[in-house]
């Protein structure tokens, strides 16, 4: 949960905000207010779950504050720390809905032990807030992503079958143990050149409109839609029907519908359909051969159902495994070099080219590594040309390479280079943010440097900046803070500035608060260090 601390006493604000292990509890402090105006803006643009608030502070008081917070229907949950025993105050304060009444000076344990019972008692309202009707309405709206989530996982081989069992009756889908079930894999065809109305960039649109024709036309099937794009449809066999009369079927239910996409989009679509049926623990495998039948798109062209079917063993065959293909375009986007290049050495490793006895063979595979790069690397932007360099040319003629390792290597340079454009591209937005906050710091190095007032400053969120400083320094922002002060202190000291000069340079207005804080860091008192 998250703290605001309203004190306009700078000193027991610091030592409220620093002193008491909030972190360990759960509960992160999003700002510090030194009078009412502030507060009210702070709650405004934090929301605040939890706050910690003085009745005495320059301009609003702190009942005002709280009056404002129970006004606009907030559930921040407050905790009055007074100087006054003043059962008027105490009053107003339970009527505008103060969890707590503490009295200055309250100890660190009681002001924690008033927090985290507020923190408990807000949890409570939002259990009961949160009711079962409102639980149950947000499970029904979220149903159908659930079960595209179900279906994806079970295409893709990620469920022993216990869990089938179990994950779909979770979703409220009925999976019987000896029902047979068929598999097709649809896709939009890609956009030629001629077309005016879409280009490849409105593919998402595309097969968005793909899977919804799918559902009205075909609603006794299961559609859904995988991250790439693709559409599956599942249906279960009736059971009074043989393999063949449930393929010819689904065969013609396929056609159908590719039929309805043309004539409603004015573009086509292709799909691929599984050999023949199969028990639940058998759908990857169906899925799979969708997948390498749609893929056959590219030989008998577009606008069509093809029907699964074994290659011949001495051909080579392309590489076919959709999570190894994510896997790669994930590794590309997040910049990592090793595990880019790992997958691809996986997917070379189950391609047709290792074992391709004729030029045919490898042009093929190389024309698939080709459009695969291509693919992920249009979708993020990125000029594939300039990837490639003089590698370019290889694709058009293999050949020119001589031997197919070094087929191997010129897909691991191009990979390895958009990779590591990514990684620049990222290190150089983060080195500007972590140079900003560093100039900051040396030059406001007379003020009181929070790291919620930097994050709002250059407009990122604090928890983001504290890992990102961490990162990239090695420590965290107030300790870099501190020791950037004290040694500015210590400098100013060793040339002969007084104390209170030093302790304002580097700006601490409250002299003890400083010595304590400089002898914490050296071990030493200021006036020691003083020549």
């Amino acid at each position: 949960m998250n703290l605001l601390i309203v004190e306009d006493e700078i000193r027991l604000c610091n030592s409220l905000a620093n002193n008491i292990p909030w972190e360990q509890h759960g509960i992160d402090i999003v700002g510090m207010a030194h009078n009412g105006m502030d507060a009210l803006e702070l709650i405004e643009r934090k929301k605040p779950d939890l706050m910690l608030l003085d009745i005495q502070i320059p301009g609003v008081d702190g009942l005002t504050v709280a009056r404002k917070v129970a006004e606009q229907g907030l559930m921040t949950k407050t905790i009055i720390l007074s100087g006054h025993d003043n059962f008027t105050y105490a009053q107003k304060a339970l009527e505008f809905g103060v969890s707590k009444y503490l009295l200055k000076p309250a100890g660190d344990s009681e002001i924690l032990d008033a927090v985290l019972g507020a923190a408990q008692q807000l949890r409570r309202e939002l259990e009961l807030k949160h009711s079962q009707d409102a639980l149950q309405e947000k499970w029904r709206h979220n149903l159908p992503h659930l079960q595209n989530n179900f279906f994806v996982n079970w295409l893709n081989g990620k469920f022993v079958e216990w869990e089938i069992t179990r994950r779909s009756q979770d979703v409220q889908l009925e999976l019987e143990h000896d029902a047979r079930y068929v598999v097709a894999a649809l896709d939009m065809d890609p956009v030629s050149e001629e077309e005016t109305r879409f280009t490849q960039q409105d593919m998402p649109v595309l097969q968005f409109a793909l899977s919804g024709i799918a559902k009205e036309l075909l609603p006794e099937y299961w559609v859904c839609s995988d991250p790439g794009g693709a559409t599956a449809l599942i249906w279960k066999a009736p059971a009074d029907k043989d393999d063949g009369v449930v393929m010819l079927q689904v065969n013609t239910d396929i056609t159908r519908l590719l039929s309805t996409v043309k004539e409603c989009l004015k573009l086509t679509a292709s799909a691929g359909i599984c050999r023949t049926t199969g028990g639940r623990d058998e759908v990857p495998e169906l899925y799979r051969q969708s997948m390498r039948a749609l893929q056959n798109r590219i030989i008998y062209g577009g606008n069509i159902a093809i029907p699964f079917r074994e290659e011949s063993g001495d051909k080579p065959v392309l590489p076919s495994d959709p999570n190894l293909e994510k896997a790669l375009e994930i590794a590309l986007q997040t910049g990592d070099e090793e595990k880019a290049a790992d997958t691809l050495d996986r997917l070379w490793s189950v391609s047709g080219i290792v074992t391709a006895e004729s030029m045919d063979d490898v042009q093929e595979n190389v024309m698939f590594f080709g459009a695969l790069l291509i693919r992920i690397m249009q979708k993020q932007g990125w000029p594939f040309k300039d990837f490639a360099g003089d590698d370019y040319v290889h694709f058009f003629n293999p050949q020119a390479l001589g031997h197919k390792e070094q087929i191997h290597a010129m897909l691991l340079r191009i990979v390895r280079r958009a990779a590591v454009y990514v990684q620049k591209q990222r290190m150089s937005v983060s080195h500007q943010i972590v140079k900003q906050l560093l100039s900051i710091v040396e030059e406001e190095m007379d003020q009181e440097i929070s790291l919620h007032q930097v994050a709002d400053r250059l407009f990122v969120n604090s928890s983001y900046l504290s890992r990102l400083f961490k990162q990239e320094t090695g420590k965290s922002f107030s300790a870099y803070v501190i020791e950037r002060k004290m040694e500015r202190a210590k400098a100013a000291l060793l040339d002969g500035a007084k104390i209170s000069e030093a302790a304002s340079l580097v700006g601490y207005h409250d002299g003890s608060y400083f010595t304590r804080v400089f002898r914490k860091y050296w071990g030493v008192t200021p006036g020691e260090v003083r020549p």
